[in-house]
């Protein structure tokens, strides 16, 4: 109401309010009243307790709290049109605006040679007016069309994500069918439309899809941390496709590109009746460089898949495996693959709740588990090199050192105790010292080991693992590591007494010592925990953090305009001798121990060193098979680490997918056709 007005009927009333208290005491002639009945005049005064006189008092009271009812409202009407004046204005101009937002598209996702591995693509998809709630045989008709149901196409109509005037999205990826139906017969469908929007579209299908991970609609916990992160970040509305796993969700802020806004006019029924502003139009993501080379990663995710088959082909469950591959001068990821995978294309436009619980089965090996960083499993032989370097560095064992395999070991030493542990090669090595306890993966060398450093009351196989990076995150640039487990006593005690275990039950014994020497017991590491540990036996020490960014690329030309530094996060000390004897023993895994196994390297080129392992899974009754290499041996450069789960042995599985993977580095495929069941 204008103010004018109202200030108006405030001095009419006001007015009222006095011209009542006036008839009261206006006519009043005198002290005295008339006594219509003919009696003489008599003074008024005293206890005169006439109506007339009580009538009059009322009025007063009343005239009094009127005029004090509009003295406050005439000191509020001032505070509103000069003091608040400006906000109200705002929220005046608010309710006959609105912001209509636009969707911008993400950026690309490369691999390091420039080609696509996430891209975007134009999607035909039908808008609608929210009007179009008000007709039910529209709906109906566009429901049929689209072929979705009628409740389907009610509740996108009801969606506001996109702002109360932003037409609805209906349906995406729609045919060339409907789109021409829409068009044809705009009497049908006056309030329905087609356009063109980007979705994220998959080239080369479900390849790095762990890596890359997948987008799907702004959860409400997103929304709530991005309403309360910090000035510069992504700020979300509901509805907005945001980056869930992998690096879509890790490099979020670079992908996001930014909304497009133009504020609109609207009457009281909301209905767009002019444009305020311009605005300005979505501007898309930055384009994400990885380090990835789409070749290696192709051989690496088809041959998991090729061993998985020969290994089911021999009566193995082979649930599946993970491979990682290491520039090991700076830390970059140039290969990372997981088994089973999925295809980050169904989650566009949303996954149906039918294909969200495939994904999840349990029947199905989790599809969406990265077993490369997640995937924790015992390491089996794979870290007798570490134990190696343990006993050397803690003086358990020397370069001298050597004992007698007879494929039977005790503590007491006493063949004819039942209560012994067998080597993998039950008919015995013989002879063997720390080289060829690596080179044959003895396990009485190794029990032997353990057996020291229990007698010395030392955790030094703990402390050196620890020291090369196991039981700890890499930090690699992806969600979801894992950390693994070292155990020692300390652990055990407190993990077994909280399930109500005894003392004796809940303390460390020499038999776990020993365990944990051959990479068994409780030790879980994942696959790229091992590579960076082998990373530093190629470098002789040093260790750089594993990333799958190498830059943002710039939108002119072809550089970048951030970079990823390289960061060196251990750099682990030993005598250059005991490194050498190492060395030697890795050498003799990969050419001396099986000829068969060295078939399939001597077809390189390359020389590498490398170690086989099988870790038993206890709990699953299935054995993981490793194998890890490193490259050229004379000033290595790649590190390739390979588990697979539930299979013969490291040397028959996960060995094949390291070697395809150097192949496909170097060029050189794998031509050696053979498999050996008995290389541990």
């Amino acid at each position: 109401m204008d103010l004018s007005l109202v200030i108006i009927i405030v001095c009419v009333v006001l007015a009222i309010a006095l011209i009542a208290v006036f008839l009261v005491f206006g006519r009043s002639e005198g002290a005295f009243t008339l006594d219509i009945g003919g009696a003489s005049p008599r003074a008024s005064g005293g206890s005169d307790t006439s109506p007339e006189k009580g009538l009059s008092s009322r009025l007063v009271g009343f005239a009094v709290a009127v005029g004090g009812v509009f003295s406050v409202l005439l000191a509020r009407l001032w505070t509103m049109q000069l003091v608040s004046s400006d906000e109200y204005a705002e929220q005046a101009e608010s309710n006959r605006t609105s912001t209509v937002y636009t969707q911008a598209p993400r950026g690309r996702i490369l691999d390091r040679n420039g080609n696509e591995i996430v891209t975007n693509r134009g999607s035909l998809t039908v808008t609608a007016s929210a009007d179009v709630l008000d007709d039910d045989i529209e709906v109906t008709l566009l429901a049929n069309l689209i072929g979705m149901p009628y409740q389907a196409v009610r509740r996108k109509l009801q969606d506001t994500t996109q702002g109360y005037q932003s037409l609805r999205t209906i349906s995406v990826d729609v045919s060339r069918r409907v789109v021409a139906y829409i068009g044809e017969h705009p009497e049908v469908f006056p309030m329905v439309s087609v356009e063109e929007r980007a979705q994220r579209s998959y080239p080369h299908g479900s390849l790095a899809a762990h890596v890359v991970g997948y987008t799907g609609t702004v959860t409400q916990e997103q929304l709530a941390a991005s309403e309360n992160a910090a000035d510069g970040s992504v700020r979300y509305r509901s509805g907005d496709v945001v980056g869930q796993t992998g690096v879509e969700a890790q490099y979020e802020s670079v992908l996001q590109g930014v909304r497009g806004e133009r504020v609109v006019y609207v009457d009281a029924q909301g209905n767009v009746t002019g444009q305020k502003s311009e605005g300005f139009d979505p501007q898309s993501g930055s384009d994400l460089v990885l380090t990835l080379d789409i070749d290696v990663q192709r051989a690496a995710e088809e041959s998991l898949v090729k061993v998985i088959g020969q290994q089911r082909d021999i009566g193995k469950e082979a649930v599946g495996g993970s491979v990682v591959a290491l520039d090991c001068k700076t830390g970059e990821v140039i290969a990372m693959a997981s088994y089973p995978t999925f295809t980050p294309s169904s989650f566009v436009g949303g996954i149906s709740t039918s294909d969200w619980e495939a994904l999840q089965a349990a029947d199905a090996n989790y599809p969406m588990l990265n077993r490369a960083i997640a995937g924790q499993y015992p390491s089996g032989s794979i870290i007798k090199p570490l134990t190696t370097l343990a006993a050397l560095d803690y003086g358990i064992a020397t370069a001298g050192s050597w004992w007698n395999c007879t494929g039977w070991w005790t503590w007491s030493g006493n063949a004819s105790d039942p209560n012994g542990m067998k080597c993998w090669w039950e008919g015995g090595h013989g002879s063997v010292d720390l080289v060829a306890g690596i080179t044959y993966s003895c396990d009485v060398v190794f029990y032997e080991i353990g057996k020291g450093f229990y007698n010395e009351s030392s955790e030094g196989m703990q402390e050196t693992f620890r020291r090369y990076g196991l039981g700890s995150a890499t930090g690699v640039d992806l969600p979801g590591e894992e950390i693994g487990r070292v155990p020692d006593a300390a652990w055990k005690w407190e993990y077994f007494k909280g399930l109500g275990y005894s003392d004796e039950d809940a303390t460390w014994q020499g038999g776990e010592n020993c365990n944990l020497a051959i990479g068994q017991g409780d030790l879980l590491v994942t696959c790229l925990q091992m590579a960076c540990a082998y990373c530093s036996l190629a470098n002789k020490g040093p260790v750089y953090r594993p990333h799958v960014m190498r830059g943002v690329r710039s939108r002119v030309g072809d550089g970048f305009v951030s970079e990823y530094r390289c960061e060196q996060i251990m750099d682990v000390d030993e005598d250059d001798a005991y490194r050498e004897l190492v060395a030697r023993g890795m050498w003799g895994v990969v050419y001396e121990e099986d000829p068969v196994q060295t078939a399939h390297w001597t077809n390189l080129d390359v020389t590498v060193h490398g170690k086989t392992g099988t870790g038993e899974q206890i709990s699953a009754d299935r054995a993981i098979g490793w194998f890890g290499a490193y490259g050229p041996a004379e000033d290595p450069q790649y590190v390739v680490v390979a588990n697979m789960d539930g299979v013969n042995a490291g040397g028959s599985s996960s060995l094949l997918v390291v070697r395809d993977v150097f192949g496909a580095i170097y060029g050189q495929p794998d031509t050696a056709t053979g498999t050996t069941g008995t290389a541990d």
